[in-house]
């Protein structure tokens, strides 16, 4: 069964390691956009873990019969992951003042809706092929 869980999630990590090294492998061009690689390297990692995160919350909560509780875990695991990203992008604002890198936030913040996206997906196939109705 832990095997299913995380097979769910591969289509999230392809797209974790696709951008990462997008963003190793083109350093010069995210320079050029005005792009720090670090900042983008590391929030995607942080978008990733919360994402893991947030999923597992909700695939448990399909596991359970009623179905109150899967909305209810997935509803947590959106609103666990839009404040760690707040808190997340609130220290780094914090941390670098005047000199934090606006143009790799912004990406950092589309990304966040894209990994939400992918999540929301999966879940909603897993949902699907759920014995549960």
């Amino acid at each position: 069964m832990a095997k299913r869980n995380f097979k769910s999630f591969f289509p999230i990590a392809i797209f974790f390691i696709a951008l990462n090294v997008f963003f190793i492998s083109g350093r010069s061009m995210l320079a050029r956009w005005g792009m720090e690689q670090d900042v983008l390297i590391i929030g995607n990692l942080i978008l990733l873990l919360i994402t893991l995160v947030s999923f597992f919350l909700a695939q448990k909560g399909l596991k359970n019969p009623n179905p109150h509780v899967f909305v209810r875990s997935v509803y947590s695991g959106m609103m666990i992951k839009l404040f760690l990203c707040v808190i997340v992008v609130f220290i780094y604002v914090s941390l670098y003042k005047t000199t934090y890198n606006k143009p790799a936030l912004f990406t950092c913040m589309a990304l966040y809706l894209v990994y939400s996206f992918m999540e929301v997906s999966i879940l909603m196939k897993l949902l699907r092929k759920s014995p549960h109705e």
